[in-house]
């Protein structure tokens, strides 16, 4: 084995916007003491995720580090569901790796599963509080998907959305925006059908 992957994704539920998977590929013996802090994305500060992200980013140039977000957006996502959605995610972001399957131990949290060619492969409940490559994974998905939110929120057809604010979670000001105007393009139509009225 050359490389330990952590799978993790993020924006499974929110009513907006794609669900993003992070792909991380390390060496065997990775010294995560070069980037402290790495947990479940959830507990990690904004501001610490960031940072994070931010080290990782610049590991990636130097060749230290491997690693891949792939989003699926909110069209397949009604079309063929998210758990297909996230397959795919995980698909796409495994391709673009370039590891060899016989290379590589997967680790994934939740229900997340990798192509069956990958035959070292483990899923572990709340595998982001207890894989460090997990849970950087995690923070990997969640901080390319929150960036990407604040980015389309820019946008004029979206400015109305706040979707800097709650990222498209269904949050009650995110609802009563619904509610007032109606979805945008990038909403799960799907996820949405009760407030449609």
């Amino acid at each position: 084995m050359r490389y330990l992957i952590g799978i993790d994704e993020a924006g499974r539920g929110p009513l907006a916007g794609p669900v993003a998977v992070g792909i991380v590929a390390v060496p065997f013996n990775f010294d995560w003491k070069l980037i402290p802090g790495v947990g479940d994305s959830k507990m990690v500060l904004p501001k610490n995720r960031e940072a994070i992200f931010r080290r990782v980013y610049a590991m990636r140039k130097q060749g230290m580090i491997i690693w891949r977000v792939a989003m699926v957006g909110a069209s397949v996502i009604d079309k063929k569901g998210i758990s297909h959605a996230v397959k795919l995610a995980v698909n796409r972001g495994l391709k673009t790796l370039d590891c060899r399957p016989d290379q590589c131990e997967i680790k994934l949290d939740g229900l997340l599963k990798a192509p069956a060619v990958y035959r070292h492969q483990e899923t572990i409940t709340k595998g982001d509080s207890k894989e460090k490559v997990i849970g950087l994974a995690s923070i990997l998905a969640k901080v390319t998907r929150d960036r990407y939110m604040r980015k389309i929120s820019a946008e004029p057809k979206f400015s109305a959305y706040d979707f800097a604010l709650h990222k498209g979670y269904g949050t009650e000001k995110h609802r009563k925006i619904i509610a007032k105007i109606g979805l945008s393009s990038i909403h799960r139509r799907s996820f949405c059908g009760n407030l449609l009225g």
